[in-house]
């Protein structure tokens, strides 16, 4: 049986995997999403489920407002002596750890091992009693990039032992930009796996040499070759449990995020070939299809709707800063409150409690029902999240409910009203269509206005869609939010 590329049509931006016992946990960047770094479950490889998330928050307070692209970069995930190990970068604050001896129930405790701006994408090894984390830098940040770097650090990643680090890896002339190193070992040799050449048009490469500060062989094992899958960029080297390996990367598909592949790895002269191998010296080339490494579970997937039923918030539903647990509630229904800031009440890419989810299909259509209790100048409604967004939402103002459409862009000073028009009634579906690759537009009710919209990216992410309410004082209650795929 084979399963298709990608493994998940969705936006798991950076992905580390490991294997542990018959699981296999994925995790990804969260940037300023909250709450942070999802965990995905996977019995087979392919089928995933949202497991849960590490933490509710950002611990850092400008993260109460919204900071695009900030946040959560590339994390890694490891199993050592006990401990699930989840590194994590911030970018303008340094590197930190996330620790559990359960990683499925158990609550994470966190630190910070190493301070510092512009130190991203950790991952650790542990070798003969000792323990090192090689990392990436952000030209944005420090001032330069295309080089790793290695610190020694204590084995619980309490301790950093080396203080600054040592550049064991220069990619300027044959690897630039490298960056997202996960580190392996396997028989005689540390390997390093990293993606080079930029997210959209990169490659994969791998390093090797027998001692950990190298010096390090190099060898070019994935590329977009004459495939249509464009990067392929960073990922991870999952180990099975009969001795084979497979590789996870992400692709860079514009307004539906950093989507996930699954490539099989065929081992030549020590170094791991990926994906399709039609000549061993040119690399391996991203599969549209494969044969299951393991045996299909389909019962792992990952949730699209919410009928709000439940006493807990699903998982599919982030904030893009950290959340007000006060402004929402669940009762039969999501209770949004009213909220924002002198910031959001003008741009609605400001506000920091939007409930927002990722796409998941080529194509699907949005409904979902609301109840609204509004104060003057306050609105609730349906948006699209990217670098250039929009909503249809009720407003209300000189006593009355409008419903409009608006749109805007991250750069800009307000919103723009595309469509205006008086709404008597205090309940209303929301409609929403999209489809591919990025077109969407707004209805109510089930009928659809003649206004149509580019889908965009936002700052590092895929778009993004959901539900707000924004103001002082008022509510709306949400019955349901239905997302189904659509064939075109």
């Amino acid at each position: 049986m084979k399963y298709t590329n990608p493994v998940i049509l969705s936006d798991y931006s950076d992905p580390d995997v490991i294997r542990y016992n018959d699981n296999y946990y994925l995790v990804a960047s969260s940037f300023n999403h909250t709450p942070i770094l999802p965990i995905l479950k996977s019995k087979d490889l392919v089928n995933f489920e949202i497991l849960r998330y590490v933490d509710d928050e950002i611990p850092f307070k400008r993260f109460d407002h919204v900071c695009h692209g900030d946040g959560v970069w590339a994390p890694s995930i490891r199993y050592h002596d006990g401990y699930f190990y989840i590194i994590v970068p911030y970018p303008d604050e340094g590197i930190y750890i996330y620790r559990t001896d359960d990683i499925e129930n158990g609550t994470f405790e966190h630190w910070c091992l190493i301070e510092g701006k512009g130190i991203i994408d950790p991952c650790p090894i542990w070798d003969n009693g000792k323990c090192y984390l090689v990392v990436g830098f952000a030209k944005s940040r420090i001032g330069f990039n295309s080089v790793l770097g290695l610190y020694e650090v204590s084995t619980d990643l309490k301790h950093n032992l080396s203080g600054d680090y040592k550049i064991i890896f220069d990619g300027h002339d044959t690897a630039p930009t490298i960056e997202g190193p996960k580190f392996y070992k396997r028989n005689d040799y540390f390997y390093i796996l990293a993606p080079a050449g930029s997210v959209k048009t990169g490659w994969q490469v791998a390093l090797r040499s027998k001692n950990v500060y190298g010096p390090y062989e190099q060898k070019i094992v994935m590329l977009q070759n004459d495939s249509k899958i464009n990067g392929p960029h960073q990922g991870a080297l999952v180990t099975l449990s009969d001795g084979n390996d497979v590789f996870y990367h992400f692709q860079d598909l514009k307004c539906y995020g950093r989507i996930v592949h699954l490539e099989p790895v065929k081992w030549i002269n020590d170094w791991p070939i990926i994906g399709n191998v039609k000549d061993e010296l040119l690399g391996g080339a991203p599969v549209d299809e494969w044969e299951y490494f393991t045996e299909p579970n389909k019962d792992y997937k990952i949730q699209t709707s919410d009928d709000f039923k439940s006493n807990k918030l699903s998982l599919i539903w982030q904030t893009p800063a950290n959340k007000k647990d006060n402004l929402y509630k669940l009762d039969n229904g999501l209770i949004l409150y009213a909220s924002g800031n002198n910031e959001s009440i003008n741009k609605l890419d400001l506000l920091p409690n939007a409930f927002l989810t990722k796409l998941i299909y080529k194509s699907f259509e949005i409904k979902t029902l609301c109840h609204f209790h509004l104060n003057e100048g306050e609105d609730t409604g349906l948006c699209y999240m990217g670098s250039d967004y929009a909503s249809i939402n009720v407003i209300r103002k000189n006593n009355k409910n409008y419903v409009r459409i608006i749109k805007g862009n991250f750069k800009d000073n307000g919103n723009e009203i595309i469509f205006e028009e008086a709404y008597n009634k205090d309940e209303i579906i929301f409609n929403m269509l999209y489809l591919e690759p990025d077109k969407y537009i707004f209805g109510i009710n089930g009928k659809y206005y003649d206004y149509e919209f580019i889908a965009t990216p936002g700052r590092w992410i895929g778009g993004k869609y959901g539900i707000y309410t924004r103001g002082r004082s008022g509510y709306a209650k949400y019955d349901y939010f239905d997302v189904a795929e659509v064939q075109e």
